[in-house]
């Protein structure tokens, strides 16, 4: 009889311990799409700015029409994407579409933030002030969100990979996440210094 109950014992408290990772595991797959939720939050926000500045900017740079256009065709594949990576964060080929896309939207904004810097009277408009303003500051949001993202996937990932986690998160179909990488090809090139002046 005393066997028996310590058998029983031990079978509980493996069940037990099998329902803690699956718990676990169900959490941290939860706190991944709430990060996702505040870069969400974050990048539409940066698309709503977007139309604002482009009308902003129209009646200065009338001879930039293939500028602005980039910078709208870059602004609706950047929320296309996002639309796709929000049905499922730990997806990854819609994570890299969303890091791609988010990459090309920030150079298009690069291009047009530039070639404003040849319109004088642009550059002091109130409106064009604000809301570079406004972006600068979206987007170091958005690049605290994705920091608190990929250290959320990081998490989850640890946790489904690592032994035994694994062999539950395979029976359930707990997948790794992937990491949100915006690329910034500005951030990439090595500075230039020249000391012949």
């Amino acid at each position: 009889m005393t066997t028996f109950l310590v058998f029983l014992a031990a079978i509980a408290a493996i069940i037990m311990f099998l329902i803690g990772i699956y718990n676990s595991l169900i959490n941290l797959r939860n706190r991944v799409k709430n990060a996702f939720a505040q870069i969400d939050v974050q990048l539409t926000r940066r698309h709503d700015l977007i139309p604002n500045l482009v009308e902003a900017v129209k009646g200065y740079m009338k001879h930039e029409r293939e500028t602005l256009q980039a910078v709208i065709s870059a602004r609706n594949s950047a929320v296309s994407s996002l639309d796709s990576a929000k049905l499922d964060p730990s997806n990854a080929a819609a994570m890299q579409q969303l890091g791609q896309s988010e990459g090309a939207l920030g150079a298009a904004l690069g291009r047009l933030f530039a070639l404003s810097e040849a319109y004088p009277d642009l550059k002091a408009n109130q409106n064009m002030i604000q809301l570079q303003e406004e972006l600068t500051s979206t987007e170091n949001k958005v690049a605290f969100s994705r920091q608190a993202f990929n250290d959320t996937v990081l998490a989850y990932n640890n946790k489904v990979q690592n032994f035994p986690n694994n062999v539950i998160a395979g029976m359930f179909n707990f997948e790794s996440a992937s990491f949100l990488e915006i690329e910034s090809p500005e951030k990439r090139e090595v500075p230039k210094v020249d000391f012949t002046s």
